[in-house]
């Protein structure tokens, strides 16, 4: 799987609209104590979609629309049952007999689609996995490109608006507990004849009348899909993981290995569960899948953020999804020996790569026991810290000891990296704060904000107030990288003469921070100093006796939009005004003494 999450976490319709907006192009198992459903996806768009629950068909939806009666689908069953190898899907039979239009039996596909999204919505614990190397279509929805040459492409958004719309309807009437199919949609029989059941006669419905019974017979299946609903069992997962990644170790090993993992497959019994969630976000990048187990189970069990890929071209969408969350990115990368596609030279370049793009990122380097020389690359490159993983179960007789220490110290590193996460913008606030109470000119005051916002933005711009005009000041990352510190003032000007954002911020004396597309803003300012990544910006007034007499421009450069701490910001910009405001009142007094 190469992308993978927990949903506690990061809820379905934020998958669904990340998967879209990403136009990815694979199969979407999501799995819960409720069971397993699949969403399939083409370059974003739904495609098919396979429902948790087995007696949920396309017959009960179309007698729902009213696109058929009873008595045609019993027919359409019968026809099938009597088909032999000949059986096409319910779909199809109904098209082909004439009892069924193309655009009701689409419409009814599309039901269907949204009526699985509406049941998974239900689910806020399990997990979620998109594989990118399958993409199993159930015969009724192969039906349409291939006989009618018609493509089946579901737009997402429209779709999950829809799903949206009928899971409030559901929750405002009270009927959503019993699933997204009511009892009551379809009359008692239509239910008996579309539940599959066992054949004990000729008379009897299976799912092979249904014409689904081929995708147990395709190359690339998801097993298991159409077994009905089944408990999460994280023992046997726990289990099987440990058979896949060390099957040659003593039942004794293995189950001190399982005994391990079970404890740390609940709650930390330290952590309270009404305390602040983690602003952590780990992201596991790893080829091997006992590892990527391992490591979400540690992080799950400390209530952190855990999301694992084996793709690098995942990374970017998860990092930017982690940030605009406001959370702070821990990247995992696994030692260079656990990839079969990634040499050395390629991960230090991957790692300097994410690094350079998203300066908030943490990196954690896993490095084998036996490699000396990877270690001192990685933090050279910028990894943070380096920690020892166990080797493969084929080249160390201690795997199971080695793998509980190396989990051991991953759950106390993670501890920390939890704590101090937000600590350099914290220390440099209180560097600030102290700084400013030692100041008396109006440049050195305004200067201190300045110099703050650079801790979260890549941009930064101090604007003194002239007459009918801005005059821009010093800069940080304007002239040079923002590595280089302020620079000279720039002295281009802005006209307050016509409506525009920094017209707005003088005279209300209001913050803002978001997106704009305001014209001035645009055409005199991004000529000067260049367009960004993003339109996100701040605009943060600096007054003196109530009166606006600067104002601080940020945005990110070239960078992704990432956490700011905003109150922070406003406290900085108003501790500036009464560090400016006692200043005068100061020199009043002694002037009149």
């Amino acid at each position: 799987m190469s992308f993978t999450g927990d949903l506690e976490h990061l809820p379905i319709v934020d998958i669904i609209q990340l998967l879209h907006s990403t136009r990815k192009t694979g199969t979407l198992c999501l799995t819960s104590t409720k069971g397993e459903s699949q969403l399939v996806f083409d370059d974003g768009y739904i495609v098919s979609a396979n429902h948790v629950n087995n007696s949920v068909r396309i017959g009960q939806i179309l007698i729902t629309m009213n696109a058929i009666n009873r008595q045609i689908l019993e027919q359409a069953l019968s026809q099938q049952e009597n088909a032999g190898n000949n059986r096409k899907p319910l779909i199809a039979t109904l098209i082909e007999s004439g009892q069924l239009s193309k655009e009701d039996a689409y419409t009814g596909l599309e039901t269907l689609i949204e009526m699985s999204i509406v049941e998974v919505l239900t689910w806020t614990k399990g997990t979620f996995s998109l594989d990118v190397h399958s993409t199993v279509v159930s015969d009724e929805y192969r039906y349409f490109p291939e006989t009618l040459k018609q493509e089946i492409f579901l737009n997402t958004q429209s779709i999950l608006m829809d799903a949206l719309r009928i899971y409030d309807e559901k929750m405002r009437d009270g009927t959503l507990d019993g699933g997204a199919f009511s009892s009551s949609d379809v009359p008692l029989e239509t239910h008996a004849a579309l539940a599959p059941t066992a054949p004990q006669s000729n008379n009897l419905v299976t799912v092979e009348d249904l014409g689904l019974s081929d995708l147990d017979a395709l190359e690339k299946k998801i097993p298991d899909v159409f077994g009905g609903l089944k408990d999460y069992d994280i023992a046997e997962i726990h289990r099987q993981k440990i058979r896949e990644a060390a099957g040659n170790i003593s039942p004794l090993e293995h189950e001190q290995l399982f005994n391990f993992l079970m404890e740390w497959s609940g709650t930390a019994p330290c952590r309270d569960t009404g305390m602040e969630p983690s602003t952590l976000a780990v992201i596991i990048f790893s080829q091997d899948n006992f590892v990527k187990h391992c490591l979400t189970t540690v992080c799950k069990y400390e209530g952190i953020f855990a999301f694992t890929t084996d793709e690098s071209e995942n990374l970017d969408l998860i990092i930017e999804q982690s940030l605009s969350k406001g959370l702070v990115p821990l990247m995992v990368m696994d030692a260079p020996q656990a990839y079969s596609s990634f040499s050395a030279d390629k991960l230090i370049s991957l790692l300097q790569l994410k690094l350079d793009r998203f300066p908030q990122l943490v990196v954690l380097q896993l490095i084998s026991p036996y490699d000396h020389e990877y270690p001192l690359k990685a933090l050279q490159a910028g990894a943070r810290s380096v920690l020892a993983r166990a080797a493969s179960q084929e080249n160390s007789s201690s795997f199971t000891s080695d793998t509980i220490t190396f989990l051991s110290s991953f759950r106390e590193y993670i501890k920390k990296s939890v704590h101090t996460a937000g600590n350099h913008v914290l220390r440099q606030f209180k560097d600030c704060i102290f700084e400013l109470g030692t100041l008396k000119e109006v440049p050195e005051v305004a200067f201190i904000p300045l110099k703050f916002a650079s801790t979260m933005f890549e941009r930064c711009i101090t604007f003194v107030i002239g007459t009918n005009e801005i005059i821009a000041e010093r800069s940080i990352g304007i002239k040079a990288e923002k590595s280089a510190g302020a620079s000279s003032p720039l002295l281009f000007k802005i006209s307050l003469s016509e409506p525009s954002i920094f017209q707005n911020i003088v005279q209300s004396g209001g913050m803002f921070y978001g997106l704009s597309s305001d014209t001035v803003l645009k055409n005199r300012l991004f000529e000067e100093i260049g367009v960004p990544l993003q339109s996100k910006i701040l605009l943060l007034p600096i007054k003196n006796f109530g009166r606006v007499i600067a104002v601080l421009y940020a945005d990110f450069g070239s960078k992704t939009s990432s956490p700011v701490q905003i109150d922070l910001l406003d406290i900085i910009a108003r501790h500036a005004g009464l560090v400016l405001d006692n200043n005068l009142f100061r020199k009043r007094f002694e002037k009149a003494a």
